[in-house]
């Protein structure tokens, strides 16, 4: 490796290259202003970053001893409460007060919908979430088991497509209701002065009685007679393209989201429908952020510059990747945006792209891409975040860009409470200094997934009120710190249960209560966390309406399809209006519920069942790590123990470490059952890799680096700064790369 001096930084060449060459091309920023602003960046502000980190140990040995000492004794709710004021864990509360975050866009301020996040290492899955805006609701019933049953093989199954149809237009009947009659009736659609009319055929059998739908020239009774029927509500038509007699699709509007009917007579789906309807196209993910953090195996400079490298692409609207499918080279870009004629007759344009979030790093991890004047490695978060907004500047005032605001999302992991997210709020007052910003360019979103946040989240965005434009729950990452936080308490529930248990509704209450209380509505997004079964489409169906529900106005899911399918809960509930019932109500949840510790007490458990909480643990860290550690691949769908593919990112690997960590800390299971566990449980992943070429077995050796960090991630799990896995991963990973 290569370094060069740039105001005091010793920058991986890679990347300084990678600056200087391509990120402040075309910008009206300097080398030298970037460096010196930079170097400013991580000399004044990396002590604090340090010495936050030293409290967050400071209060956690506090804790862990405070339990320690009361070892046997019943828990006093009280006292415990009493203790973390005293230690500055809880903080007090202020007066209530709303944020007043300006210039957000709509997607953020005023839309809900879904919202993916991807490794914004992988360019293809980048493209494919930027381009996720619109969907088809025909592919993505037809293509899961959202109808209840998945294709069989072979060609098309025209019985499975009538399915499709049906339920398409039985969700249009829905969502934008005729004033009488089925989308299904329709033999067509037309529009007259400036309104949506669905053309009807009427005639009578032989023996007099109406029916509809039928098409010119069938038998029967009096001739058909053509008629129209209007929409329900007029103004959910908001456009169309082609000729207003005959269309060639439909805009329709509805909750804030829009539905495009297209219209072909040519199509294999549309000529044989009674109104030559091809598809139903949904706008889909809203939002996506693209994800430097728990997804990615990012871990040096070659792996940082590939990331910058493709949110800059995506910040300039130029990237591209081509890849091999079906035998034949594709190459992917993004899609332009979609241009309709307004009922008035003049031209709407809607996006063709999903707004684009970036999430940074946290506070903890350093990178040894650049080393400050001492020789230490900088913070990541520090470098995330003055690399990525430079980049981000490329977008600013971009014809079709992504923000229409003038804006950068930035959302930030693993804050511990309203001192580390002033922290944060000061970083990027400093890069927008440094960049020749207006100040609250950068837009924050803060990620309620560690327990200090929880309990103190009005005052967390008290701290940026001018800058945050997101707030959410996390269950897996929360649960973890969870654990970590009293793991000296006792042993704690089965990583199953926890959802049960109290914390976790209070926490989820208590999120969109204090939100909604600080005056999120209408400036930023509550959000709500990810459906990790993407081949379980039925079943998100069923359970995330749920979120909506809530008055979350985005939830995650693990890909475009399933973006496309939970849109349909965003037209099923007005989040809006679900907001002001929920505000109405009052508050729910209660800090005492969330500050509960969700420990076995008075409980035995059976031998088989430690044993299947061991293999269950231990096979899903086996089969993220494997993956992190020997292919350098941060998110990706894991079999899980009974061959169900779940999407496994770190905050998934850090529940289960530190499940498995707690209970041998307290002797619930021993060093030896936990490595019989992992390697039982390895020889299962490489059975479930065999296809992959470029797998590693772990058996029967046992001593490759992969399983060496799975280990390490449990056996020495009660030690990691917060239960974070990130430390063992990066320091395997490194290794791997250094043997290499």
């Amino acid at each position: 490796m290569q370094r060069v001096d740039r105001n005091g930084l010793q920058v991986d060449s890679r990347l300084a290259e990678f600056i200087e060459t391509q990120a402040l091309t075309g910008l009206d920023v300097t080398a030298d202003a970037f460096w010196n602003g930079f170097s400013e960046l991580v000399h004044g502000m990396g002590p604090k970053n340090r010495s936050l980190l030293e409290k967050r140990e400071t209060i956690q040995g506090q804790i862990d001893a405070w339990h320690r000492d009361r070892a046997g004794q019943p828990h006093d709710a009280d006292a415990y409460r009493s203790f973390l004021t005293e230690i500055g864990y809880l903080v007090p509360e202020g007066d209530d007060f709303e944020i007043d975050t300006a210039n957000v866009d709509p997607e953020i301020a005023a839309t809900p919908g879904p919202q993916l996040v991807v490794p914004i290492t992988n360019a293809r899955f980048a493209l494919n979430a930027a381009n996720a805006r619109w969907g088809s609701l025909y592919d993505a019933y037809y293509g899961t088991d959202a109808l209840g049953d998945l294709p069989g093989a072979g060609g098309y199954d025209p019985a499975r497509g009538a399915r499709v149809v049906a339920r398409a237009k039985a969700f249009l009947d829905e969502a934008a209701p005729l004033v009488s009659g089925s989308h299904t009736q329709l033999v067509g659609y037309q529009v007259a002065e400036g309104r949506l009319e669905g053309v009807l055929l009427n005639g009578t059998d032989e023996r007099g009685a109406v029916v509809t739908g039928q098409k010119a020239g069938s038998t029967g009774g009096a001739p058909p007679v053509t008629h129209g029927i209007g929409l329900a509500d007029p103004a959910q038509f908001v456009g169309y393209t082609g000729a207003p007699e005959a269309p060639a699709s439909i805009l329709l509007r509805n909750n804030g989201l829009h539905v495009e009917i297209v219209i072909d007579a040519e199509h294999p789906i549309g000529k044989s429908d009674p109104a030559h309807v091809a598809d139903v196209v949904m706008e889909s993910a809203l939002s996506t952020i693209m994800d430097c953090e728990d997804s990615v195996a990012a871990v040096d400079a070659e792996d940082k510059v590939v990331a910058y490298g493709n949110w800059l692409g995506l910040m300039r609207g130029d990237l591209e990747e081509t890849f091999e499918k079906g035998g034949k080279s594709v190459t992917r870009a993004m899609n332009p945006d979609r241009s309709y004629t307004a009922p008035d007759g003049s031209t709407l344009t809607l996006k063709g792209r999903s707004l684009m979030l970036i999430r940074n790093v946290g506070h903890l991890m350093t990178n040894p891409a650049v080393l400050d004047r001492d020789g230490l490695e900088v913070g990541e978060g520090l470098m995330d975040a003055m690399i990525t907004t430079l980049i981000a500047m490329h977008d600013l005032g971009r014809a079709g860009g992504n923000s229409v605001t003038g804006s950068v999302y930035v959302v930030k992991p693993k804050m511990h409470g309203p001192e580390e997210v002033a922290f944060t709020n000061e970083i990027f007052s400093h890069v927008e200094g440094a960049l020749g910003l207006p100040a609250n360019t950068v837009k924050l979103g803060i990620m309620d997934e560690e327990r200090r946040t929880s309990a103190n989240l009005k005052e967390c965005i008290r701290a940026a009120k001018s800058r945050v434009a997101f707030i959410n729950t996390g269950f897996l990452d929360r649960t973890g710190d969870e654990i970590h936080t009293s793991m000296a308490a006792g042993p704690m529930v089965p990583k199953g249960e926890m959802k049960s248990q109290p914390w976790i509704a209070a926490y989820e209450d208590r999120n969109v209560d204090i939100g909604l209380a600080c005056g999120l509505k209408g400036r930023a997004q509550i959000g709500k966390g990810m459906w990790a079964m993407p081949d379980r489409m039925g079943e998100m169906l069923e359970a995330k309406i749920g979120h909506p529900q809530s008055g979350a106005t985005c939830a995650w899911v693990p890909s475009p399809t399933a973006a496309t399918l939970h849109a349909m809960h965003y037209h099923a509930v007005d989040v809006l209006a679900r907001q002001d019932e929920i505000a109405a109500g009052g508050a729910r949840g209660t800090l005492e519920d969330l500050l509960s510790i969700p420990v076995l007490t008075g409980r035995n458990l059976s031998d088989a069942e430690i044993t299947r909480e061991i293999e269950n643990n231990a096979q899903g860290i086996l089969g993220y790590v494997v993956r992190w550690v020997d292919q350098g691949v941060g998110c990706s769908k894991v079999p899980d123990i009974n061959d169900v593919g779940l999407m496994e990112d770190r905050a998934t690997c850090r529940i289960s470490a530190q499940a498995l960590a707690n209970w041998l800390h307290h002797g619930v299971i021993s060093e030896d059952q936990v490595m019989d566990g992992l390697r039982k449980m390895a020889a299962v992943v490489d059975r479930q890799n065999a296809g992959d070429p470029g797998y590693t077995p772990m058996a029967p050796g046992f001593d490759g680096i992969a399983f060496r960090a799975a280990c390490d991630l449990v056996l020495e799990g009660a030690a990691q700064p917060s239960g974070y896995t990130e430390p063992v991963l990066h320091a395997r990973r490194l290794e791997l790369k250094a043997a290499q």
